[in-house]
């Protein structure tokens, strides 16, 4: 690996002199500060506060020409940067170009909605040119801001560039001083979102609007958060009031559709987001968006020409939409032309890609290349795709493996045995679970196609409950659960098992039985089996090689972040067979497992076993599950709408000269996933 030299950095002499110049800029001696900011620009030539000191002494200086040049800089390393677009608005004032001065401070806000003397330029500059629609707006802004005080809109400001730890430690030293601060509440509670603290950000926002009930902007974003948790029936009673106030708002629509689509009403999300398509700009970013969104439900109800042209539209109006053309190859039976394909490199290729799209783009491009079996190209697709992913995860491995060892500790065959009988007695719920991409989908989708059972989708109940039992501001590193277990009387089991059976209910129709395929489940079979003693539990088991290779040329929309490294999910995987056969020892015979190289090889052989586990009468339709139509969200819905095929259960073969660290990670688990 190539070292760059770089000039020797004093850190705290830069400190130290960016602070002399923050003094000269204030005591208006812009002339020095311009002197003084010019030679450390050498030494640090992307720093973003010289950067903006420089740009601010050059137009206090009179030279507003020279501040825009540094402003294009500062822009090319910190686009994020709200002051850089404030200091552009400056200088186009300082030109007197109004067009130019509201551009920049209307992007300013767009990233940083609390800069007081921004919103009063607009204010002014919007009365100038008779816009008075857009002065009234600036003008509320700017009053709002008044009683909001300077340490939360420093805090903010701080969020919104993506400093998050320094406008946390603003943020929660403020609320210490001053207690319950609603602006300050909702800034915690978007830091939360930000971290995907999703729970602590629902307490925060459901608090605050307790205190300011009629704060729109607030109920918003409580009702982003109830999404995010999959909270949807919650999310729509917060949507449909917000409407109610104002039922024209593509926000509110948006968002609204979004909820139905969450809870399986595919169709009436499609209806939402169509209308709201109609009275959106087509050729805008949320017009990609929105087609997007509409494909996606398409293909979930299986109308699979319908939503490829809905992904090539998304694609048309947003040529490197890295999502659409990952959607596409996601379906897995979709093939591009060698025209798409120089397309996709082209865009994965421009340096303007984001990298949101980058990522999207490498993992469309492994899948091309596979299907034209390019392995060697494919595998380095794959690989890249992998690492920008892995880089911006928090993911820690030992977390999981705390929880697995704490599971074995606290749930063990006594502790079972002394809790018989505990929980809801419902029979109704059947759970799927193991790793991701090891044929649940399929399991599932046999199971639903029998007259007495329901197929829903991937529930987040267990996972809500658990977080629920971590309680408010979790310590990760000494976690309340499963500890709390043990102390748990009899009825608050039960509680638990009847909330789960009652907030399922809005994904039913009414069927006797429902599947939870939720995988990650596999790591709380001692809580459903304490909350729901007689559900069916169903380990969908597939190959270690073919089911860790499958995860890593799989992009997930949401969640699964150990999915995006050979160690990762090595460790993952050897974690689930340990964690397994503790269930096996401390639950014998609860847990069925259906290794999804049987399926393939004896279908109707697998499918009696399946239905005789869950006390259900044998059907042929499950043999014939392929022709079942119902909504199917995971990467698998096309591939189980065709009959069984053996061809995907030795696809890792073909990657074999570059998976050397993957077995190796693996070891045993080569061998010992069949014991």
């Amino acid at each position: 690996m190539t070292v760059t030299s770089q000039p020797p950095a004093a850190p705290l002499s830069v400190e130290l002199e960016v602070q002399r110049i923050r003094g000269l800029v204030q005591a208006h001696r812009f002339g020095e500060a311009v002197a003084a900011a010019a030679p450390l620009l050498a030494l640090v030539p992307e720093n973003r506060d010289v950067l903006y000191l420089l740009a601010l002494g050059q137009r206090h200086a009179g030279q507003a020409g020279a501040a825009l040049d540094t402003l294009a800089n500062m822009e090319r390393h910190h686009p994020r940067a709200s002051r850089l677009y404030q200091e552009r608005g400056h200088c186009y004032v300082a030109l007197k170009d109004a067009p130019r001065a509201i551009q920049a401070y209307e992007q300013a806000v767009a990233i940083n909605p609390a800069l007081p003397d921004t919103w009063n330029m607009l204010e002014r500059l919007y009365k100038m040119v008779g816009d008075e629609d857009h002065r009234r707006t600036a003008a509320a802004h700017a009053a709002k801001l008044k009683s909001v005080p300077p340490d939360v809109i420093t805090a903010t400001g701080l969020f919104c560039e993506g400093d998050l730890s320094a406008a946390e430690n603003l943020i929660r030293a403020f609320l210490l001083r001053n207690g319950d601060h609603v602006e300050g509440m909702r800034l915690l509670a978007r830091i939360g979102v930000a971290r995907e603290v999703l729970d602590d950000a629902e307490v925060l926002l459901a608090a605050a609007l307790q205190m300011a009930p009629d704060y729109i902007e607030l109920r918003r974003d409580y009702a982003c958060v109830l999404l995010d948790r999959h909270k949807h029936a919650e999310a729509i009673a917060q949507l449909d009031g917000l409407l109610a106030i104002d039922p024209k708002n593509i926000d509110y629509r948006t968002l609204r559709a979004t909820a139905a689509v969450g809870l399986g009403d595919h169709e009436g999300g499609l209806q939402g987001f169509a209308t709201v398509l109609a009275d959106t700009n087509p050729q805008s970013g949320l017009a990609a968006d929105l087609h997007l969104s509409i494909a996606h439900s398409l293909k979930t109800l299986g109308r699979r020409a319908e939503s490829i042209a809905e992904y090539q539209k998304a694609i048309a109006v947003r040529p490197n939409f890295g999502d659409a053309y990952w959607s596409l190859a996601n379906l897995k039976t979709y093939q591009f032309s060698a025209e798409e394909l120089a397309r996709l490199e082209v865009a994965e290729a421009d340096p303007a890609t984001a990298l949101n799209d980058r990522y999207h783009l490498c993992f469309a491009l492994g899948k091309a290349h596979e299907d034209r079996k390019a392995y060697k190209q494919s595998y380095r697709f794959y690989e890249r795709g992998n690492a920008m992913k892995r880089a911006e995860s928090r993911y820690r491995a030992e977390l999981l493996e705390q929880n697995t060892a704490n599971q074995k500790r606290i749930c063990t065959r006594e502790f079972f045995a002394e809790r018989a009988g505990y929980g809801a007695a419902s029979r109704e719920p059947i759970f799927i679970l193991g790793m991701p991409r090891a044929g649940s989908t399929l399991l599932e989708q046999i199971l639903a196609s029998h007259s007495q059972v329901e197929g829903t989708q991937e529930l987040a109940n267990v996972p809500r409950a658990v977080l629920d039992l971590q309680g408010y501001n979790p310590d990760l590193n000494n976690p309340r659960y499963p500890g709390c277990l043990a102390t748990m009387p009899p009825d608050e089991l039960r509680a638990l098992g009847e909330k789960y059976l009652a907030d399922t209910w809005i994904y039913r129709t009414g069927k006797p039985y429902f599947i939870d395929k939720m995988p990650n489940n596999f790591r709380h079979i001692g809580l459903i089996h304490l909350m729901l003693p007689n559900a069916k539990i169903i380990d969908a088991r597939r190959e270690p090689m073919a089911c860790c290779f499958g995860n890593l040329k799989q992009l997930y929309a949401r969640g699964q972040e150990f999915a995006y490294s050979v160690d990762d999910i090595a460790r993952y995987y050897r974690t689930y067979l340990e964690l397994m056969e503790h269930w096996d020892a401390a639950l014998p015979g609860r847990v069925l497992r259906v290794y999804h190289e049987d399926v393939v090889n004896d279908l109707e052989s697998s499918v009696r076993r399946l239905l005789e586990y869950c006390e259900l009468p044998f059907e042929p339709a499950c043999l014939e599950f392929h022709r079942t139509e119902r909504s199917i969200r995971t990467a698998s819905s096309e591939q189980v709408r065709q009959p069984i095929f053996r061809d995907g259960l030795d696809q890792w073969r073909n990657y074999d000269a570059w998976l050397g660290p993957l077995k190796e990670a693996l070891g045993d688990a080569l061998v010992n996933y069949r014991a």
